[in-house]
């Protein structure tokens, strides 16, 4: 089961948030690339990606990592010039409503950069001794992500 989010408009933009399809992966890696994130483990046809799109072109993007009942959270990225406009925040949100509907209770991820900004989903900074044992198996917990980046947990 892949995330399925309804075509949903961002704030006060022109967005929609809608589940990834393969055609949007060379857009994904560009955004990805830009902002200095991984690309290890994101899945060529980015299933369980959700995108926000504007104009046609995709502005940002979002992706999950399931693991049994908990999810690697990854992949958060918005274009440079549409932050601020709460774009990132229904990326987030339709992404954490999709995982709560496929069952999942926890969700964990890695950041750098953004300790400050998940706070306000519920997430929280844990050790990576508490990340559930299965989702070690992901490239960014496999060395994608550096030792140093803080982990967070949010309980669905």
């Amino acid at each position: 089961m892949t995330l399925a989010a309804q075509p949903t408009n961002a704030s006060n933009t022109d967005v929609v948030i809608r589940a990834a399809t393969a055609a949007d992966l060379r857009a994904v890696h560009e955004l990805l690339r830009e902002a200095k994130l991984p690309l290890d483990g994101v899945p060529a046809d980015l299933a369980n990606f959700l995108v926000a799109v504007r104009d046609g072109m995709v502005v940002g993007a979002i992706g999950l990592e399931r693991y049994r009942e908990s999810a690697l959270l990854r992949s958060a990225v918005v274009h440079p010039t549409m932050r601020g406009l709460g774009v990132g925040e229904c990326l987030v949100t339709a992404l954490l409503e999709s995982a709560r509907a496929l069952g999942i209770r926890d969700m964990v991820l890695l950041t750098t950069t953004a300790e400050g900004w998940f706070p306000r989903f519920g997430f929280s900074r844990i050790s990576r001794d508490a990340v559930p044992a299965a989702m070690h198996a992901s490239a960014e917990l496999q060395g994608a992500c550096p030792a140093s980046a803080v982990v967070m947990r949010c309980a669905l």
